[in-house]
């Protein structure tokens, strides 16, 4: 399972990001890749308590989906819904500068590959250092073939 604690995978996401321009077109969803950008980065924020965003788990989330999401191989599906307050058009920080909130986002990434200490997850309730660590890679990874990079 790729993780951003590799510097392999984390260099990769980096690539990824760098290939971003804000005129793709996503294959699925309603964000255009300028609010994705925004939405991976307030979503990192979350990861680390630096942002708030409400809870919406219970037993099933917390264990069955948690576990599908970041133990199995299959892809992340489309369409899943994110809490308000990341969420794009309601309570995520809106795109601003194309080159500094993809900056932005890098360095977020980075940093959080880092981090000792994060939050509990929205949906998933307490995980561990290396379950945010597989959830951040998967999470940019979902966004980034969203828009085919």
């Amino acid at each position: 399972m790729s993780t951003l604690a590799d510097p392999k995978a984390l260099a990769s996401c980096c690539d990824r990001i760098a290939r971003m321009n804000p005129d793709l077109t996503p294959k699925w969803g309603r964000m255009t890749a300028h609010q994705a950008v925004c939405h991976m980065n307030d979503s990192f924020a979350v990861g680390t308590g630096r942002r708030f965003a409400s809870a919406n788990r219970n037993f099933f989330t917390k264990t069955v989906v948690k576990w599908i999401a970041l133990r199995s191989s299959m892809q992340w599906p489309h369409g899943v819904g994110t809490r308000p307050e990341v969420e794009q058009g309601k309570g995520g920080t809106p795109p601003s500068d194309w080159e500094r909130d993809r900056a932005e986002l890098v360095a977020s990434m980075v940093a959080f590959a880092q981090e000792q200490a994060f939050a509990a997850h929205p949906f998933f309730g307490e995980m561990s250092r290396r379950d945010w660590l597989v959830w951040g890679y998967r999470h940019v990874d979902h966004h980034l073939r969203q828009f085919g990079v």
